[in-house]
């Protein structure tokens, strides 16, 4: 735990108490209900790997990666795993805002808040995304009994059942179909961090990059936390809905977080779009009603919810990432129509072949970089 004289930065067993508790409850089902539906992701999940490895081609026969855990879990399996997660990440910037602490201007106000209110407030966010999420492929916490993980500390894949069968029953759609196609696209993500040796480590080494570079004041961080969950609690008035605020992600940026932040905005719209490409690629083979289920979910993903609902995307960056899936999805398929499936898969050779956000948006350019320039 970071702390300064005793005082920590985030209490992180707080905020899962607090995300823990604030948490929406789940669709009522029966016992038997529930283990039904564990028991069949867990099916659907093993079955899953067999299509999406042959449908990518990622993984050469004979070459297969070592097995990485399947855990279906409930909302709050889901806050314990990615606050492990996020508790690895942070401890730059929680190193260097400890560092900023004591000089600070706010850094007496912030030692009088204290990590347990900024536990409170994470916990509050991490309550709001825990009944969103349908599925996770978790890579950067560490193996423990609750959390295992692959013989060489690889992730786990996190499929959040009461989620799904919520989303399943708000749509209409076949139980059994949309529980497949979500598999689908969880498993695609397994794929991509178990085939792709390097990937783990580049991913964190941006993110790590990225937090190292924070200059913004603790207090500033933590006000922005703040106004994330009053929204969440209903304490700002509706007038006072910060429409045209940033998000946190843009709060922090400096010079050179902006380069890092494309970087890794770039590379999460090909994992996203990748696996919205092969989730609709394979699910017409083995997901019958997969059209109505696309057509349905992509409705939901353009409307989303209340005003609330839509301040919260917004000032936590999650309309960025709704934006990732379509623009990641246009590259994958674009390329794939140009140089075919094994073409594409160049992407996967060395972190110098994968898409600058640019390239995102204009996959020929890709293609003129990396292949053509192999050819000659």
């Amino acid at each position: 735990m970071t702390s300064i004289g005793g005082a920590e930065m985030v209490d992180w067993n707080l905020a899962v108490a607090t995300a823990t508790r604030f948490v929406r409850p789940g669709p009522e089902v029966s016992r038997d209900e529930a283990r039904a539906v564990v028991a069949e992701l867990r099916r659907h999940a093993k079955s899953s790997e067999e299509h999406v490895r042959g449908y990518t081609r990622m993984i050469p026969e004979g070459h297969e990666p070592q097995d990485t855990p399947i855990l279906v879990v409930d909302r709050a399996g889901w806050v314990r795993a990615n606050v492990a997660g996020f508790r690895e990440l942070l401890k730059p910037l929680l190193e260097k805002m400890q560092e900023r602490r004591a000089s600070s201007p706010g850094g007496a106000v912030l030692g009088a808040v204290g990590g347990k209110v900024t536990g409170v407030e994470l916990g509050m966010l991490l309550s709001f995304l825990a009944s969103r999420v349908l599925g996770q492929y978790e890579t950067f916490a560490p193996a423990t009994r609750e959390l295992p993980a692959g013989e060489s500390g690889a992730g786990r894949l996190l499929l959040v059942a009461p989620n799904i069968v919520h989303v399943e029953r708000e749509l209409e759609v076949d139980p059994h179909d949309f529980r497949l196609w979500v598999c689908l696209h969880e498993e695609t993500h397994r794929t991509q961090f178990t085939g792709v040796p390097w990937l783990r480590d580049h991913l964190e080494g941006e993110i790590q990059s990225f937090l190292g570079e924070t200059e913004v004041d603790p207090m500033t961080v933590l006000e922005r936390f703040r106004e994330a969950a009053q929204s969440l609690a209903g304490a700002r008035p509706e007038g006072e809905q910060d429409e045209g605020g940033r998000s946190i992600v843009e709060l922090v940026q400096t010079p050179a977080q902006r380069e890092i932040l494309s970087r890794l905005t770039a590379v999460m719209s090909l994992l996203e779009g990748h696996a919205d490409y092969v989730m609709d690629g394979v699910g017409p083979d083995v997901v019958p009603s997969v059209a109505e289920i696309r057509e349905k979910f992509q409705q939901r993903r353009a409307r989303g919810a209340s005003r609330l609902d839509q301040a919260l995307r917004k000032l936590l960056g999650l309309d960025a990432k709704l934006r990732q899936y379509r623009d990641g999805e246009r590259f994958v398929r674009s390329v794939v129509e140009e140089v075919g499936m094994e073409g594409f898969n160049r992407v996967w050779t060395s972190p110098n072949t994968l898409p600058t956000k640019a390239e995102i948006a204009k996959p020929a350019d890709w293609v003129a970089r990396v292949h053509r320039k192999a050819e000659s």
